[in-house]
């Protein structure tokens, strides 16, 4: 799911200035936002206290819902530009379009990977038919200056690295983990890893000490770094760690999400991600007027109108509030 909210507030991201250059834990509590009749979402970034952790810029966690009587996710055309869109789920299936002409039906553990690049649009849904649970994440990835124009693209890849330990498979989603490379296509110095957990694992991941991380909790009783995050929620845990301890008191599933600290400041609208006002008004008009983003074929139903742009400039700043 991308950003649906009507009444979209501008984020302020990036820069080197709030990074935590040390190891910390600070639990990040998720924002619930509903999108459309039924759905909620838990939105842990950005969030109030914490914007960026390297290139990653947005995370909604959702479900595990049941819909099998629903229709279940319907996420009409939208635009993106700046940024890529991250698609991971533990349950269902989604059925990606967008206007380069790509089709593609995601499914557990399989990455659906869209750079959008200078513009894109695109629409996420159930197929008609469908698993009786729906439940995953949906991650944005900040494009550098020199690769936020370059052209969009999807990818989907079925077969990813895995690496394993006694009490842990780590599916690796994009960038290196221990030395295993994703096929996604990464422009920033980035990890992100699907972490299943057997109940009693007592295991220690290795890291880069010189990327900041942050772990989410998909399902399962698990502590991080002695500190117990519960589905839906996320800890941030700073840079300069060597490794990080993970304890399970049940199966547990957690996302692995790092990278080298993002320097760059953004500004993050709705579902663009920009450097000036001018851009993001530019951007707005050509969505509202159809140019540019192109044409989403096949998805039954009118695409997103835009929100209105706040009444106050748009200026890119720090990492948090």
């Amino acid at each position: 799911m991308s950003n649906l909210e009507r009444e979209a507030a501008p984020s302020l991201c990036g820069g080197r200035g709030f990074v935590v250059a040390e190891p910390v834990r600070e639990l990040l509590s998720p924002r619930h936002v509903k999108l459309g009749e039924s759905s909620e979402v838990r939105r842990l970034l950005p969030n109030l206290g914490r914007r960026m952790v390297g290139a990653w810029c947005f995370v909604d966690h959702y479900g595990p819902d049941d819909i099998a009587d629903e229709p279940g996710m319907q996420v009409p055309p939208h635009p993106h530009m700046g940024l890529q869109t991250v698609s991971w789920l533990h349950e269902g299936e989604v059925l990606h379009r967008d206007s380069t002409g790509s089709l593609q039906t995601i499914r557990p553990r399989e990455l659906g990977l869209m750079t959008s690049g200078r513009a894109i649009s695109h629409s996420e849904e159930s197929p008609r038919s469908h698993a009786r649970f729906l439940h995953g994440a949906q991650l944005w990835v900040a494009l550098p200056d020199g690769h936020r124009h370059t052209d969009p693209r999807f990818e989907h890849h079925a077969d990813l690295p895995v690496v394993t330990a006694p009490g842990v498979k780590a599916t690796l989603i994009l960038g290196d983990l221990d030395g295993a490379t994703s096929p996604g296509t990464a422009y920033t110095p980035i990890t992100g890893a699907d972490l299943a957990l057997t109940r009693g694992a007592d295991v220690r991941l290795p890291l880069e000490p010189d990327f900041e991380y942050a772990v989410l909790s998909m399902s399962g009783e698990a502590h991080v770094d002695g500190v117990p995050v519960l589905p839906g929620s996320m800890l941030y845990l700073g840079c300069g760690r060597s490794e990080l301890p993970l304890r399970a008191e049940s199966d547990a599933g957690l996302m692995l999400l790092g990278g080298e600290p993002f320097e760059e400041e953004l500004i993050m609208f709705w579902n663009w991600i920009g450097r000036s006002q001018e851009e993001i008004v530019q951007a707005r008009r050509d969505w509202m007027e159809g140019s540019r983003f192109g044409e989403v074929k096949g998805y039954d139903g009118a695409p997103l109108p835009a929100p209105e742009l706040p009444p106050v400039p748009l200026k890119p700043r720090g990492r948090v509030r």
